[in-house]
């Protein structure tokens, strides 16, 4: 069976990576709540590293990113292609946060900053559609957030899944093909609030004590892990430990 790629698109800052492990971490540790079977495999592609074949994972997954999708990095335009590639090769794709937006922008959409500021903290989203394999019942869910990016045009033929007020496109879904979330189901609160703390300058005085109250509400990181896989079963992925 086959292993899940994670694409990792950044570095957790060194003084927090020993508590909270790299991005890549965090979401095989969320991930395998959902499914302990589940296998990983990593590749830094801000460093040019990629599969020999598209078809050697069952599946992949963009991590989010300090970088914008529409600044001027090397590394980006190859990125662009291999997600195009995917999609076309119908080889089940995950976004989160940078990668939601990059997915978005490489079939067609558009990003840009919100006009509204930062979105930070536990964020609120409506599902817009459930499809009859999404495993959670409630109409919305909670869920942790950092960005001020956001996509604003949809692309052709993918469907806006859920939405915030904050955020109106907060996730974008193909069937068996795509799966995108600009909220963060890999996020733990206690680094959520570090980088929010770090960011001070930029979230500004007033949205700042706000957001980091809302981290007491809880979120369903959990949850949207199970989105996850259970999307990845409807998609038949030949992953270790999905059953296909």
């Amino acid at each position: 069976m086959k292993s899940l790629a994670i694409l990792k698109t950044d570095s957790v800052r060194p003084e927090w990576a020993e508590r909270f492990g790299e991005y890549p971490d965090m979401f095989q540790t969320v991930l395998k709540w959902a499914n302990p079977n589940l296998q990983f495999s990593v590749y830094d592609v801000q460093l040019g590293e990629y599969p020999d074949r598209k078809d050697q994972h069952g599946a992949y997954l963009v991590t989010g990113s300090k970088a914008g999708v529409y600044e001027d990095h090397e590394w980006l335009p190859p990125l662009e292609n291999f997600v195009r590639d995917l999609v076309q090769a119908e080889i089940p794709l995950i976004g989160i946060c940078f990668g939601h937006q990059l997915v978005a922008q490489a079939l067609g959409g558009h990003v840009g900053k919100s006009d509204r500021g930062w979105g930070v903290g536990v964020h609120r989203h409506q599902w817009r559609s459930k499809p009859d394999w999404l495993p959670m019942p409630a109409d919305d869910f909670k869920v942790l957030v950092s960005h001020q990016d956001q996509v604003q045009q949809a692309p052709t033929g993918l469907e806006v899944l859920a939405s915030s007020d904050f955020c109106p496109i907060a996730a974008l879904y193909k069937r068996g093909s795509v799966l995108t979330f600009q909220g963060h189901p890999e996020f733990v609160p206690e680094y959520s609030r570090a980088l929010m703390v770090s960011r001070e300058d930029r979230i500004g005085d007033d949205a700042l004590p706000k957001a980091l109250a809302s981290l007491s509400q809880g979120h369903d990181g959990d949850a949207l892990a199970s989105v996850i896989v259970a999307f990845l079963q409807d998609a038949k992925s030949p992953l270790a430990g999905i059953g296909h």
